[in-house]
């Protein structure tokens, strides 16, 4: 019978540290690097704050990000000017964080060309930051971690369909406005979650230079080491909006003797 794993072996990150090296974010204040202030997570049966930024799964040994804000350790900004911003670069970009209207809902922040002069947006483009969920809960290894426990018997898995139903439908939304404004949208998210979402979701992958380009997927993933896990830049997608509400809709198909097989099953 395999022997139940080492806490740390579950939880890939606290504070932004590999979790066997912040076994007391009490001690840290709770302090984020990502915030530059306190962690803002919270769990179910927690007191205080529940800084774990990644986990891994039982079976894979990769880091998976669990909270949007491990993100901002990337330049995304930077990024987003170099690999998604549509035409020529702002000459003046300035950054607008949670922007949000009736009807449209919130993005976690908006890059803009600022006319200081005319007080005035020349261009934007609205970014937002997507980690998975989970499914069950890590909070038993997590707590196993801060007691240096040996071993911690915990029951959860990564909720990915749950993210596809939930998050796509929110950005399907958002990317056509943001097609009929002549601009686009760029969803920030780690690398295994997109070929996640590509492998259920057929939507045409285009260069993010191409014409008719509404929404930029930018990816980053992990370079791992004992001392800091860094994310990076990995590569970026685009697709249209149209392609994007289809692949909601009109998903692969299962195999018509799948079905059958399914009716003879039940047959009375």
């Amino acid at each position: 019978m395999a022997q139940p794993p080492r806490p740390e072996r579950l939880i890939g990150e606290i504070l932004g540290e590999p979790s066997a090296r912040m076994r007391n974010p009490a001690n840290a204040d709770y302090q984020c690097p990502f915030l530059n202030g306190q962690c803002i997570k919270r769990g179910h049966h927690l007191a205080g704050p529940y800084p774990v930024c990644s986990v891994r799964r039982k079976t894979k040994p990769n880091l998976i990000t669990v909270c949007p804000k491990r993100f901002l350790e990337a330049d995304i900004v930077a990024d987003v000017i170099k690999h998604c911003w549509p035409g020529k670069p702002p000459q003046n970009p300035r950054i607008s964080h949670e922007v949000s209207m009736a009807k449209f809902g919130k993005v976690d922040l908006v890059i803009c060309d600022y006319d200081a002069q005319a007080h005035a947006v020349r261009e934007f483009v609205s970014v937002e930051l997507q980690a998975v969920d989970i499914s069950g809960s890590v909070e038993p290894a997590y707590t196993g971690v801060l007691n240096s426990a040996s071993s911690v018997q915990v029951s959860y898995g990564i909720n990915w369909a749950n993210v596809r139903k939930r998050y796509i439908d929110q950005l399907v939304a958002k990317c056509f406005y943001h097609s009929q404004w002549n601009t686009r949208i760029v969803a920030v998210m780690q690398s295994p979650l997109y070929d996640y979402l590509r492998a259920h979701m057929q939507f045409d992958e285009m260069s993010p230079g191409a014409g008719g380009v509404d929404v930029a997927f930018l990816l980053y993933d992990y370079v791992e080491s004992d001392d800091h896990h860094t994310l990076i830049f990995d590569r970026v997608v685009g697709t249209s909006h149209s392609s994007l509400m289809m692949s909601t809709l009109y998903q692969k198909t299962p195999p018509k003797s799948a079905f059958t097989k399914r009716i003879l099953e039940r047959l009375e």
